[in-house]
């Protein structure tokens, strides 16, 4: 049975890429970034096909590509436009597909939607969270926005250092598993998200 994984992080600049490319390369799914805000040359989409060793994914197009990095309905002003969910598509495909986010869970689309009305009830969330002062708060309340909206959550996957404090108290209150961390590499690269791939694809389809 063909999984729609979608990532979503606690903050912007969790690792979400990084945890986008390592579940691709595990599942040799298709990538989708639905919206893109800034970096056009090097956006998400472009580091995470570098970072990809198989030939079977497929990297779809973003539904909108903006062109300064900030807010994507702040980013959209700027370019003249709006961003309406209802007109983001979904690719057609017969593989797996993996779906990243643009920051955290409530990021503003438009003055009414966020990121949160691109998740569908087929779509498998995994939340990427990283240890900082806050970082339980800020992990408990996607969870919450998450379960409210009765979406389905596979899982947490913890981005960078270890602090087993931290990871049991978001795992026992959250009520949902931690998957696995990544830990800080000196570099990602093929080798390394291969590394990790690896280690997840077990996890990932039994999901």
């Amino acid at each position: 049975m063909k999984k729609k994984f979608f990532i979503t992080g606690i903050s912007t600049e969790v690792g979400k890429t990084i945890v986008s490319a390592i579940v691709t390369e595990a599942l040799e799914a298709d990538y989708w970034k639905p919206v893109q805000a800034g970096d056009l040359d090097n956006s998400d989409a472009h580091k995470t096909e570098l970072l990809l060793s198989n030939a079977k994914t497929k990297i779809h197009p973003n539904s909108y590509a903006l062109n300064t990095p900030m807010s994507p309905h702040a980013a959209a002003a700027i370019d003249g436009i709006r961003i309406e969910v209802d007109k983001v598509r979904e690719p057609e495909t017969s593989n797996h597909l993996v779906i990243e986010g643009a920051g955290g869970l409530l990021v503003p689309l438009n003055d009414t939607e966020t990121i949160a009305d691109l998740i569908k009830p087929d779509h498998k969330v995994l939340v990427v969270s990283r240890n900082y002062l806050g970082s339980i708060n800020h992990t408990l309340l996607t969870i919450e926005g998450l379960k409210r909206r009765n979406l389905d959550i596979a899982g947490i996957i913890i981005s960078g250092d270890e602090n087993p404090s931290t990871e049991s108290a978001i795992e026992v209150m959250g009520g949902v598993p931690i998957l696995g961390r990544i830990a800080e590499e000196k570099e990602f690269n093929r080798e390394v998200v291969k590394k990790y791939a690896e280690l997840f694809a077990p996890v990932l389809q039994s999901l």
